[in-house]
């Protein structure tokens, strides 16, 4: 025969703690901070080949940079540091990044289209829609496209496309293995992050790059890897690159006047401005490009020609541009160059960026940022050679990137000025606010939106992850046994109004199906039952299907992802002890946007909670005497 249970009230707006649950504690040993399976280990292990390969990577493609430069430029075959303003022939500076870019633009159409660009969207995007697979040929053509774009005087950073073929090397190992998306994101990433760390000799902040930009989680699982491999390419790195900070000499002391400080949140605004319109220059240009009657191929060689221009008006404006860097950040750079840099290098990078050439974005804001706070430093009072210089190059990091923790431990890693860290602090926080207030997206994730895909940026802790699954449970209204005929159960809900509550009964629509030990045999929903004849002698035990499960001490996310796995709305509580179980409740598609209104509550309403009025006391009525 078919059994009911009490009905009870309905869910209270916020689900009462676990732990206050009838003044008990509940323990749940089964549930920790961080979901850890064995196969960490194995991933982690292989994030250490993959950090040596991408720090041979990296190396090899600053030595390709400067291979293409001293040829180009110079006419000579060596891999020593060659600068392109340095060149004998000044017509040079107009005529090779054009050759550059037809290359490029060649290499890009009958090579990759994946070559295209400035290197991070392109593994944002192979992260997010892509699997996280990688094309081997990009491997090759990407770095070399970059080489070629930087080498032939393009006024772009290696760290973008080295990035990428960082993230490819990893990806391409993951493909060769026998693992999950996920462990291939890991992989991936880990070796962005060692590309990066081994060009800057950055190992944190690379780290700090890929969970603020690529990883697009916190856990074990991505963060070891990652790790494991950027402090595995800065080893390798050291004997080949060195191990001294990449631009040293700002010597900011360690009492800095409280002026100095206030004008840092003046150099953060600068700073956000100048990330604003940098970003929108970028997106200008590509529109312009999109409305050319040529095919994308040729575009690269137009944003040459830009290049070429601004190259003879001011030629230290070209390539990587490290020794300008230095210049600015030691406080030796002159008026003419400040000026220079922040026109010509911004104007050159901005549009040429946008006809689709390959190079990155890190260095040519490094020099922007530096010329911006070289500047500054024409009129705010001096710190230290450079000091305004250091912390406007932390600004625009954190406008241009979004990025602010990232930039603020890069320029860290890159001067050692550990004074410097406060004001960095100030400036690259008021950039970020100004950036993120003003616009909605970055240099970054633009390119992406124009792709038809919407990344978020802003991580918090899943509701459904706080919440147990007792919390919003709903106690069983009807159950069955397996002898019980469909005809009866068919009965028992068509005369459910004249039940004492019957907006319960009609409401659960998954029956429990219990054996003659009243443990669970299977489960029989509302359609079989409306459908029945009244007749029907079929036993319940035939009609019953396996029941989906959970336990009350799991998690609303679990039910979440066990529903998605099994394609169902709706979950049986079971005690955890399988020999004696007992069905304990329901939980249903609707009880998780429960907990989903939760925290819309606690996002939008808002209350006092203290007041700092005296409370009013009740006066007693005077009694005669």
């Amino acid at each position: 025969m078919p059994s009911s249970h009490p009905a009870e009230s309905q869910h209270p707006p916020h689900p009462e703690p676990a732990g206050n649950q009838s003044h008990k504690s509940v323990k749940i040993p089964h549930l920790g901070d961080f979901h850890v399976p064995p196969r960490v280990v194995a991933i982690t292990a292989l994030a250490v080949p993959i950090g040596a390969a991408a720090a041979l990577v990296a190396v090899g493609l600053l030595k390709l940079i400067a291979l293409i430069t001293n040829l180009s430029f110079l006419g000579r075959l060596g891999f020593g540091q060659a600068v392109p303003g340095d060149t004998a022939h000044r017509w040079l500076l107009l005529v090779m990044p054009v050759a550059g870019g037809l290359l490029i633009g060649v290499m890009a159409r009958y090579g990759s289209e994946k070559i295209r660009g400035h290197g991070m969207p392109e593994a944002i995007e192979s992260i997010l829609v892509g699997g996280s697979r990688v094309q081997p040929r990009v491997a090759i053509l990407k770095p070399t496209s970059a080489a070629i774009s930087i080498g032939t005087g393009g006024p772009f950073g290696a760290e973008g496309p080295i990035i990428m073929t960082g993230g490819a090397v990893g990806s391409l190992l993951a493909q060769l293995l026998r693992v999950t998306t996920d462990e291939r994101k890991a992989l991936l990433v880990a070796g962005s992050a060692a590309g990066m760390a081994a060009t800057f000799n950055a190992p944190l902040a690379a780290i700090l790059l890929a969970v603020e930009l690529l990883l697009f989680e916190w856990r074990p699982r991505s963060y070891l890897p990652v790790a494991v491999a950027a402090v595995t390419a800065t080893l390798v790195r050291g004997p080949l690159l060195g191990t001294d900070p990449l631009f040293g000499g700002a010597h900011v002391p360690a009492r800095i006047a409280p002026t100095a400080y206030a004008l840092c949140v003046v150099a953060g605004i600068a700073a956000g401005l100048l990330a604003l319109g940098a970003t929108a220059l970028v997106y200008l240009s590509e529109d312009l490009f999109a409305k050319l009657p040529l095919h994308w191929m040729w575009w690269p060689a137009i944003g040459g020609a830009i290049i070429g221009v601004g190259g003879l008006i001011e030629p230290r404006a070209l390539g990587v541009g490290y020794d300008v860097i230095g210049q600015l950040l030691t406080g030796r750079a002159t008026v003419g160059l400040v000026v220079g840099i922040l026109v010509v290098k911004t104007l050159i990078w901005g549009l040429s960026l946008g006809s689709g050439t390959s190079g990155g974005v890190l260095a040519p804001m490094f020099m922007v940022g530096g010329a911006l706070g070289a500047a500054e430093g024409l009129v705010f009072p001096q710190v230290s050679p450079g000091f305004w210089a250091l912390v406007s190059l932390a600004g625009v990091l954190g406008g241009v990137m979004r990025s602010p923790l990232t930039g603020i431990v890069f320029c860290l890693e890159l001067t050692h000025e550990i004074n410097a860290l406060v004001p960095m602090v100030i400036t690259a926080s008021a950039a970020y606010l100004l950036s993120v207030t003003l616009l909605k997206r970055s240099v970054l994730t633009e390119k992406l939106a124009r792709r038809g895909l919407h990344l978020t940026r802003e991580y918090s802790v899943d509701p459904l992850e706080v919440h147990l699954v007792r919390q919003l449970e709903t106690p069983i209204a009807v159950s069955f046994h397996a002898d019980d005929t469909a005809g009866t159960a068919t009965t028992v809900l068509r005369t459910a109004h004249q039940a004492a509550d019957p907006e319960r009964l009609l409401a659960q629509r998954l029956y429990p199906v219990l054996d003659e030990h009243d443990h669970l045999a299977g489960v029989v929903t509302r359609s079989q039952l409306l459908h029945a004849d009244p007749a029907d002698p079929t036993p319940l035990a035939r009609l019953a299907v396996p029941a989906v499960t959970a336990h009350p001490d799991e998690t609303l996310r679990t039910l979440a992802n066990r529903m998605a796995q099994h394609g169902v709305t709706r979950l049986l509580i079971v005690s955890r002890d399988p020999h004696t179980a007992v069905v304990e409740g329901i939980v249903s598609l609707r009880d998780l946007l429960q907990a989903r209104r939760i925290d819309v509550h606690e996002e939008h309403h808002a209350e006092r909670v203290l007041t700092l009025r005296p409370r009013r006391t009740a006066t007693a009525p005077a009694t005669a005497e």
